[in-house]
């Protein structure tokens, strides 16, 4: 299974966004998994369900920082802006209201989340969305030698 798969499969069991993209790589972060799952749990909806930053984006950076702990600040922004530059060409955006928006939904802030059902998971792009953002993770880490290919 790749972690794309793997990130789009924790995300249809309940996961948010965030905890999706984090917990596809868990088995490599080197942190303990109920930390992983508590420090992306904000980051869900767009930060809080604000739907500013998709959460896939920000787990994504979490990611990066765990597993490039070694980058300056000016290295690590180069790659996350990279993280986000091939995920905007895409899908246009990195910002979780227009891209529910762009699939003709609603971006709600209220911070009750819905109710996760079938009709949830058909009409949202965040399965997606998530497979997408694992999967370029998962690239640019075996490109830079951080995952066996």
């Amino acid at each position: 299974m790749t972690r794309g798969e793997r990130a789009e499969k924790l995300f249809l069991e309940g996961c948010n966004c965030a905890q999706s993209v984090v917990m596809a790589f868990a088995d490599v972060l080197g942190a303990n998994e109920d930390t992983l799952m508590a420090a992306s749990l904000p980051l869900g909806g767009g930060l809080g369900r604000l739907r500013e930053t998709c959460g896939a984006i920000s787990g994504g950076a979490i990611v990066l920082g765990l597993l490039f702990p070694a980058y300056d600040k000016a290295a690590m922004y180069a790659l996350v802006q990279e993280f986000a530059g091939r995920f905007r060409e895409r899908h246009a955006t990195v910002s979780c209201g227009t891209l529910l928006r762009n699939a003709g939904l609603p971006a709600e802030t209220a911070p009750t989340p819905e109710e996760r059902t079938e009709e949830y998971y058909r009409r949202r792009p965040c399965p997606h969305v998530i497979r997408d953002a694992a999967a370029i993770l998962e690239a640019m880490c075996r490109e830079r030698g951080r995952l066996p290919r």
